[in-house]
Parts: C-alpha cells; structure tokens; sequence
C-alpha cells in the first residue's frame, strides 16, 4: 500500500483513530511504572498486563507476558511479546518500545502531576508520555490502521526495565530467540530533529559509568585542630574531578575515541534553548556542536553522597564518593574506556588520596549503515508521513541494548526512529510528547510496515 491514493487512505485513517490512541496513552501514563528498585514493582506489572490487553485488542493472536532472569539469577522485569506470524514468504518485523519510566523526581519541579496526563496545547505532559510510552502507542497505531492489510509478520516486544539498564535483556532475547527472530527491527525510543523534520538516528554514544571514590582519613577529625595540614575528601574529590576536562571543556582521559564530524551541526541559539542553558553560561569543548554531542566522549558527575549542610558538623570529612557517567564515541571499547578512567583517576590522586575506581555499567555504541534497504524504506516513509525528508542524526545518549540485539539477530536490519522532539524533555520534570509529531510517527511506521511487506 503505497501509492498516492492508498497513502491518503492511511492517513485518513489515522486521524480517525488518534483520538482514541491518544486515550490509551493517557491510561499508560496513569501508571507510575517506574522500574527503579526503591518503587513498587506492582506498577511495572500493571503496565505490562495494560500493554498487553492494548495489543491483543489491536489484533494481534499471540500475546504473552513473559520474564528472564537477570544475571544474579533474580527474576527480571516483565515483558510484553506480542506476535502475528508472517504469511509464507513475507518478512517479520520487531517492534519494540518500553513501558517502565524514570522516577518523577522533585514534584515541585513539575507544572502538572507526573503521573496525571495533562493538555497543554498540542502536548500532552506526564511521565513516559515521550519516553516510551508513546513508542508503544506508535505501534499500536500502525497495526490498528493496517489491520488485516498487514502483509507481512509482525511482533511487538515491550519489556519493563530498560530505564533500569535492561539488566534482563540479554538473557530475554536468547530465551526467546524464537519468538523474537526479526528481519526488521524497529526501536522506537529515539527522538526526532525538530517539530515538523523527523529524523533516523544513525549513532548512539555508549555509556560508561560507575563511582570514583576518594580516603584521606581513618575517621573524621576536628576541622579546627586539624584542618590547615589535613584536606578534606570532598575538596579532595572536587580537585579531582577537575581533572577530567581541560581548561576547554574536552573530555581529558587519554585514549578515548572520537569518532568523524557529522553531516549536519546543531545551531548554538537550538542547544541553548533546547538545553535550558542560562544566559551567560559558555558552551565547552572544541568541534563543532553536533561533533561535541554525537561524536566525542562526554563525562558528567551525576551524583555525589555528602553531608547535608543542615547536619554538618565542623570535622574534617575522610571520605567522598561520586558517581560519573561516561558517554562513549561510536568505535569505543566500553571496556577500554572504563579502564582508561580508572587509571585516569587513580593517576591524578590530589595529595596522595585513595582512589578507588568501580565500574558500574557499560555498553556499546551503535553505529547503523545509512545506505540498506530498510533504513532507504524508513527514509520514504518518513518523508511521506511528513512532508520533508528525514535528517540523519547522532544521539548523545545511549541504547546499550541494541548492542545485544545486534549479537543476537546478526542479519536483521536494526532502525532506530523518534517519538520525542528536543523539547520533550525525556527524563526530567515536564516530560510531553507533541500530540501532532505522534501523528506522524503512527502513519510513518504504518507505511514503512506496508513498504516491508512488499519486500526490501
């Protein structure tokens, strides 16, 4: 189904039904699926028994709710894998998308509930409304308005836990390597480059992050009867995370990777808008802005365990930790990269410390071919959805599951597409998704399924 007239006939459809997929992304954003371990799991369960009755309504006669145990044998989150087999010869397309969200967060940082969908003009705000819950209603809109047109496989694969680090992951897919086998594979846990220009997103960075710890006593002492001769550990860590830029703002751990310029660069006026960056405040680092986002590692401290101040007492603090985050070119080691942080920090120990380096997590980048016949479908259907051509983009962030998707379905076409814009704010307080972008992306992945069934 792609020429001029039975284009229409999708997207007419589309509008007829979006109001409805607009209530059902509303219903999921009512549960406060947030897979962290400090909430009530009973949610995540919720969600996945909620996905699935959306599924099965959507058509599809093979839906289960399933789990695979994480590496130290405990039971992961659960999934949704919901499944119409392809007719003899046709192609099979995965589906997938997740149902767990990040925490809300400060709930004064919100405008509205996190987890009470709200309107506000053409966005809809609450938690997972972009990230991913949106994803899982793109799909469910492609396979509404496709119905029995389907032409070929399909199978949507919904897990529980990926804002959790998808711990399960791997041991899900070769569980149910069966279930899950795909010629296409569409993740639809990305973003889009700005309202009306949809996007592919070609690279993903990869993520170190663990915690760097720094000793400089057995115990606390007296700041003032020791204090002048003895550092603390938190100025002692200050210094030293000092040390993991240069006075530029690069990245300065010897032997990272850095990876080509892109094609396309980000506006400086975009990044500063898109980013909340206050006035007065200089960008860092060294390339173009697209370069220092896609293509070049990034380091962050994302957490540190101190004293409040309000129980502060006047002693000299002997120990200090905090977490980094490491986002990782395409081409970088993970492993390689953890081991040159490690040496890093424990090499530039201000005054002698201890330094302790653990990592915590890691995972591959993702850098995808621009030129197969899949990703040439998805450009065709993104560009008919909405009327200009896709751009071709990087990610900062990281997915490192399609690291496992790609070692496990080695021949299958892996194409990362958006349901979020740079406003979404995925992650953080006022989280939305663009009611008229989700439009779009239901009738893209409906056309680019109806491009697959014709064969690639």
């Amino acid at each position: 189904m792609t020429n001029e007239t039975q284009v229409g006939v999708l997207r007419e459809r589309v509008a007829q039904i979006f109001p409805a997929l607009q209530s059902d992304l509303e219903a999921l954003v009512r549960i406060p699926s947030v897979s962290a371990a400090a909430f009530d799991q009973a949610h995540v369960a919720a969600g996945a028994q909620a996905v699935a009755e959306l599924l099965a309504g959507a058509g599809l006669p093979e839906v289960q709710v399933l789990r695979a145990n994480k590496p130290d044998g405990t039971p992961g989150a659960p999934a949704v894998v919901a499944r119409r087999p392809a007719p003899e010869g046709a192609p099979t397309v995965l589906l997938y998308a997740h149902l767990d969200v990040q925490p809300p967060g400060d709930p004064a940082a919100w405008n509205t509930d996190p987890f009470t969908p709200t309107q506000v003009g053409e966005r809809l705000y609450g938690r997972g409304a972009a990230d991913d819950k949106a994803g899982i209603v793109a799909h469910l809109g492609a396979l509404r308005v496709l119905g029995d047109e389907l032409g070929c496989g399909v199978t949507v694969f919904v897990e529980g836990e990926e804002e959790d680090g998808s711990p399960s992951f791997r041991a899900f897919l070769e569980e149910y390597r069966d279930l899950l086998a795909a010629d296409v594979i569409v993740v639809a846990d990305s973003t889009n480059w700005k309202i009306g220009v949809p996007a592919l997103t070609t690279s993903l960075r990869g993520l170190v992050d663990g915690y760097v710890e720094v000793e400089v006593l057995e115990h606390a002492v007296h700041s003032g009867m020791f204090g002048g001769a003895v550092l603390d550990a938190y100025t002692v860590l200050a210094r030293l995370v000092a040390t993991l830029h240069d006075d530029g703002g690069d990245v300065a751990v010897a032997g990272l990777v850095t990876a080509p310029e892109p094609l396309v660069d980000y506006a400086e006026d975009a990044l500063r808008a898109d980013s909340s960056l206050l006035d007065g405040v200089a960008l860092v680092g060294t390339g173009s802005i697209a370069g220092r986002l896609w293509s070049k590692p990034a380091l962050a401290v994302i957490g540190i365990d101190a004293t409040p101040t309000a129980q502060a007492s006047n002693t000299i603090t002997p120990r200090a930790k905090a977490k980094l985050s490491m986002r990782l070119a395409p081409g970088q080691d993970p492993a390689a990269a953890a081991e040159a942080l490690g040496e890093h920090l424990v090499k530039n120990a201000p005054f002698g410390a201890r330094v302790t380096w653990t990592t915590k997590e890691t995972g591959k980048a993702f850098l995808a071919p621009g030129d197969s016949a899949a990703m040439a479908a998805a450009r065709w259907a993104f560009a008919t959805a909405w009327g200009t051509d896709p751009v071709d983009i990087g990610v900062g962030g990281s997915i490192p599951f399609i690291a496992d998707l790609l070692e496990v379905f080695p021949d299958a076409a892996i194409l990362v597409t958006g349901v979020e814009d740079p406003d979404s704010r995925a992650h953080g307080a006022n989280e939305s998704v663009h009611l008229g972008e989700l439009q779009k992306v239901v009738l893209a992945e409906a056309l680019l399924l109806s491009r697959v069934a014709q064969g690639l």
